[in-house]
């Protein structure tokens, strides 16, 4: 990890973080005041960020490649419950105002670049721009409410209804996303997927 003003791309994670989801609204001196606190990590692909059970808990800016939000049962069988990518964030926010472990893990699904903060210095400078706050905590909201949809989707419609529903809402990812996690994320095989994405294109030409 090397602290922001530290790293040799330090203009272009600047950049970067200006057209983050959440941060885009802040003025420079916030910004400024922001960056102090920022360190960068490259990840490897499949690297974790934060285990499921953990106590701490940091917010991450994601600057480039993917990560997803797995969670585990005790017999280790997996489900994602989505996916980040550039310009998007992932947190356990909710998870530390409650003052509980982290319910679920966060990896890297390709390589991956992201900017990170313990939460506590993160909530301690939301509290310090209560608009952001207010942003953030509606993201973290909508990103909840997007999560129990998936899940409800899974058990609500069949194989097809699951994949037609992804182009829908997130066709970008579609193409991004590595064949084999997306499949996992959708609750399918492989080869499944494979048809199904198949068929599409062929309805669509």
């Amino acid at each position: 990890m090397t602290a922001l003003d530290k790293h040799p791309e330090k203009n272009l994670i600047r950049l970067q973080l200006s057209q983050n989801s959440v941060l885009k609204s802040l003025d420079a001196e916030a910004m400024a005041e922001l960056e102090r606190h920022l360190v960068i990590s490259d990840l490897k692909k499949s690297e974790i960020l934060l285990h499921q059970g953990d106590h701490q808990m940091e917010q991450y800016f994601v600057l480039d490649g993917i990560l997803k939000r797995i969670v585990s049962s005790a017999d280790a069988k997996e489900m994602i419950l989505r996916f980040a990518i550039e310009k998007d964030i992932e947190t356990s926010y909710a998870a530390w105002r409650l003052k509980t472990a982290a319910p679920y893990s966060i990896a890297s699904v390709t390589k991956a670049r992201v900017a990170r903060m313990p939460l506590k210095k993160w909530a301690e400078f939301l509290d310090a721009h209560r608009p952001l706050k207010e942003s953030f905590e509606f993201e973290v909201m909508r990103l909840m409410s997007e999560i129990m949809a998936h899940t409800i989707t899974l058990h609500m419609l069949d194989a097809p209804g699951r994949v037609e529903r992804f182009l829908r809402k997130y066709e970008d990812l579609f193409e991004l996303l590595p064949k084999k996690e997306l499949a996992a994320y959708l609750n399918l095989s492989p080869e499944t997927l494979s048809r199904l994405k198949t068929k599409h294109k062929e309805l669509f030409v």
